[in-house]
């Protein structure tokens, strides 16, 4: 089972990157699970875009809302909230993770069962405004890929 979940998790990421791998390559895409009453997850995953571009939004027909969150210390607190846009530079990898930034599922209308996956639509902006999409199919699961603990994201 965990070999089948392992290669959808593949397939899934690469295929996403695939779909808009002119601008944007997406790796290690995966969503949170949850379970059933919870109302928020967060999906995560490494971008790296060719030239300078914005990640200015998400949708998925999960969740009522979709937004780009980070999360960071002030002071003794770990503050997390939502973003207007979050730069990719030309040729850099950002990571989206647990504790960091992420993009935020809420008010999701079902749970998100481990071993299924969820569409994930993702927005960018490049440097003259010109905007695209990108389709992805997330793998859902418990922790983050090779992860032996959850990390930061807790409940929320």
């Amino acid at each position: 089972m965990i070999r089948t979940s392992l290669a959808f998790f593949l397939a899934a990421s690469l295929m996403g990157a695939a779909a808009h791998a002119q601008t944007v390559e997406v790796k290690d895409a995966w969503a949170r699970s949850t379970v059933p009453g919870q109302k928020a997850s967060g999906a995560f995953m490494k971008l790296t875009a060719r030239e300078g571009t914005r990640l200015v939004g998400a949708s998925s027909p999960v969740a009522g809302v979709t937004e780009v969150h980070e999360m960071k210390m002030e002071g003794d607190i770990m503050r997390m909230r939502a973003i207007a846009g979050l730069d990719l530079p030309a040729g850099q990898t950002v990571e989206l993770k647990p504790g960091g930034y992420h993009v935020m599922l809420l008010d999701l209308k079902t749970a998100l069962r481990k071993d299924s996956s969820i569409p994930l639509t993702l927005v960018f902006k490049d440097a003259k405004g010109v905007e695209s999409k990108v389709e992805l199919s997330l793998p859902v699961l418990g922790m983050a890929p090779g992860s032996a603990a959850h990390g930061g994201h807790g409940k929320h």
